[in-house]
């Protein structure tokens, strides 16, 4: 039986005893049966007194992971006891679990004290960080990204970036044309997710040409409070083969942008306009962010809330 026992904290020695036995038989360390060394070899391998031993035994004996056998010792109970494991004991036992995969790797104890104190010096992320300029794109972003995303998401202008106190905790990410600008305004170091988007372009493209000429001359909203995606979806659809007066273009962020549009075939426009276009009318959403972004985004969330899971038996 292995055992840490800081002499110098405020934990008491005995505490100390009970809390590492536990976790080791929760971590499968031993085992159902096994026998215990006795509270006299147990005070001289460790430098404690007998009396602690003896009170860290009874103790575990009482909360029912020990028992004691006359003439033969102390050993694990065959069944756990049936009290449920305080939230205190869970995250014990998955720091237990981490300890003695990392031990079955060879990693030293001075090792496994000093990466534990490394881990617990830094915060892990928490949230999502969107740097944008376009408050409107920044949005669409957001919106997207939260429908895939369990952490929170926020974001911010890249003049806001470097602040402390927003980077503190913070996953940063950025579309590709303002990557570079961005990578200049952060701190060394920091590191920056690109984001990659789908070529809306090219996919409005290959929409319209199944859909016209069929219906050339329908009548098409568009429809957005980003001013850019107005202005590609008109080229984009005058380049189809769309006349200019067959077209509708409403920006979302002003008053009354849904009158008209009942009266159309569909409504070109972004996944947070979609939401928000009046009931019965088509929409034609295009997201942002292409399938390959998204996976990458996933991939880092599961890291960050699996990684000792990832770690090798």
């Amino acid at each position: 039986m292995r055992l840490w026992l800081n002499r110098t904290g405020e934990v008491s020695l005995r505490e100390q005893l009970v809390t590492q036995v536990i976790l080791a038989i929760l971590c499968k360390e031993m085992l159902p049966g096994q026998r215990l060394p006795s509270t006299r070899d147990l005070a001289r391998r460790f430098n404690i007194h007998a009396n602690t031993a003896s009170a860290a035994y009874r103790e575990l004996e009482r909360e029912g992971w020990l028992e004691f056998h006359h003439g033969s010792g102390v050993y694990v109970k065959a069944s756990r006891p049936t009290t449920q494991l305080t939230p205190e004991m869970c995250v014990d036992q998955i720091i237990g679990e981490l300890v003695a995969k990392a031990r079955k790797q060879g990693a030293s104890e001075t090792m496994l004290r000093g990466r534990l104190r490394r881990w617990l010096s830094l915060e892990p992320p928490s949230r999502w960080l969107v740097i944008e300029p376009d408050p409107e794109l920044r949005r669409i972003v957001i919106h997207e990204m939260s429908q895939v995303l369990a952490l929170p998401i926020v974001g911010c202008a890249p003049d806001e970036c470097a602040a402390p106190a927003m980077l503190q905790g913070s996953m940063p990410v950025v579309l590709p044309s303002k990557a570079a600008n961005v990578r200049k305004l952060l701190p060394a170091g920091t590191e920056l997710t690109t984001l990659q988007v789908h070529p809306v372009s090219l996919e409005l493209q290959t929409y319209l040409k199944r859909y016209l000429p069929e219906h050339a001359s329908d009548l098409i909203g568009i429809a957005s409070r980003w001013s850019e995606f107005q202005r590609l979806g008109r080229t984009m659809l005058i380049a189809s083969g769309l006349a200019p007066d067959s077209l509708l273009v409403r920006d979302a962020a002003t008053t009354g942008w849904k009158r008209g549009l009942e009266a159309t075939t569909g409504v070109v426009c972004d996944s947070v306009t979609a939401l928000e276009l009046p009931p019965g009318v088509f929409a034609m959403r295009f997201t942002l962010l292409d399938a390959a972004s998204i996976t990458h985004l996933r991939e880092m969330e599961a890291t960050l809330s699996g990684a000792a899971d990832e770690l090798p038996a």
